[in-house]
């Protein structure tokens, strides 16, 4: 008896402290935004009057502009989870070669990654709209002339190479852990057997860093359909709410028109999808990992 309850206060001061501040950071908010979207409250007053489903009714029925920021965000987030995880797997396989000046390139792509967001997306649009067109100007190349961050379809693909750019260096960090765990012993002996490197890395070694792409997937997934910074800071989600991203919707919803419960119908809505799809695309890669 002495024993145990010696355990259970071992857990309690361990861990307590961290369960009571998750507690009141994560848990207690998110309950009181589940119950703010039931309400019509402004962020501001002491009044706050239950409305039921009309909130969520509004959003499926009447509020296009949330749908249209949803829809750009799909969009974002299917080519930014590809492009990043690419760059950062083609980075991370280039990156394990016995190359002398790895350490600093490793380096290099991985810096843009320390940056802030907000921070980073002041500099790029300083290059969008100043460094691009000095380049243009001096050698006459189109791309550069481009109006990147004033229309629409540019717009999008700048967003998309920043974020790209500040996140493939994380994921290539992880993709080059995965690398360096892969039995040496395993790819030798595919090699002796005629193997080609491309066979090889498609056979052997993708498979068996299947637990690192789950992971970067996921990371992947999650930064792109929340992301907040860039968007604020390199376009403001022009032009003409065009590149509005479902993150700046609620937050426009909430903090600048002053309809918190609506906005926080629009979090939980959101939520909600995010978390559908963070599951499949986990459970889908889970099934594809295999033991080294």
């Amino acid at each position: 008896m002495h024993k145990r309850s010696s355990q259970w206060g071992q857990q309690l001061f361990f861990l307590g402290p961290a369960v009571l501040f998750f507690t009141l950071i994560i848990i207690i908010p998110f309950l009181l935004g589940m119950y703010y979207s039931f309400t019509n409250w402004n962020g501001v007053s002491g009044e706050v009057s239950w409305v039921g489903f009309d909130n969520f009714k509004r959003i499926f029925t009447q509020d296009q502009d949330f749908w249209s920021a949803f829809w750009f965000t799909v969009r974002f987030t299917i080519v930014g989870v590809v492009l990043s995880n690419l760059v950062g797997f083609v980075l991370a396989y280039l990156l394990t070669r016995p190359l002398k000046t790895r350490n600093f390139l490793r380096t290099i792509f991985f810096m843009p990654n320390v940056i802030g967001g907000l921070l980073l997306g002041f500099i790029w649009q300083f290059i969008f709209v100043k460094g691009f067109s000095a380049i243009g100007e001096m050698t006459g190349i189109g791309f550069f002339n481009l109006p990147w961050l004033g229309d629409s379809t540019t717009a999008f693909w700048g967003i998309v190479i920043v974020f790209v750019w500040q996140t493939a260096g994380y994921l290539m960090v992880i993709y080059i852990a995965a690398f360096s765990n892969v039995p040496k012993d395993v790819i030798e002996a595919a090699q002796i057997d005629g193997a080609t490197q491309g066979q090889v890395l498609r056979s052997i070694m993708i498979p068996l860093i299947m637990s690192a792409v789950t992971v970067c997937l996921f990371l992947a997934i999650s930064w792109t359909f929340k992301m907040f910074d860039l968007n604020l800071s390199l376009t403001k989600g022009g032009p003409f709410r065009s590149t509005e991203s479902v993150a700046m919707n609620i937050y426009s919803e909430a903090f600048q028109n002053n309809r918190y419960g609506l906005g926080t119908a629009k979090a939980l809505v959101f939520f909600i999808v995010v978390a559908v799809i963070t599951w499949l695309q986990v459970r889908f890669t889970k099934s594809k990992e295999v033991e080294a």
